[in-house]
């Protein structure tokens, strides 16, 4: 999976960077919600997978509640450095199906493609926004 990820990356820096922050808002809390829902579904048929997604879900909400962008609660971690833990939580969501023991299952699809989607909003996202810049400007 990581090289999936790493193509994705190598892909996505020619792209024009289309995804706002709040665009990236809006699709993190999209992503944390069809992680939850996977928990709900998954739950009666294969709970390591529900507890897989479960995580993801909890994590991806938290970062997102935590990341200083419209819609973060706290604003604690800048949204630069948002690209670097995308790129974490993706990893960590691919490789929720090795481990916990279920990667021979076919909820390994669902891990799978989120870890994919979350790379891909990363790749297609402008993580120097007009505050970022004049920021920069300042120090100076």
């Amino acid at each position: 999976m990581p090289l999936l990820q790493k193509s994705i990356q190598v892909l996505g820096k020619p792209m024009p960077k289309v995804a706002s922050p709040k665009v990236h808002a809006v699709l993190d809390y999209a992503t944390a919600a069809l992680f939850f829902a996977g928990a709900i579904f998954f739950w009666r048929r294969n709970k390591r997978a529900a507890v897989a997604s479960l995580l993801c879900g909890a994590a991806q909400a938290g970062v997102a509640a935590l990341t200083d962008y419209p819609g973060g609660a706290k604003r604690a971690i800048s949204f630069p450095l948002r690209k670097k833990i995308d790129l974490g939580l993706s990893s960590m969501a691919a490789a929720m199906p090795r481990f916990l023991a279920f990667e021979d299952e076919k909820e390994k699809a669902f891990f799978r493609t989120q870890s994919v989607l979350i790379a891909g909003v990363t790749a297609l996202t402008e993580f120097k926004g007009r505050r970022v810049r004049e920021d920069e400007k300042r120090a100076a």
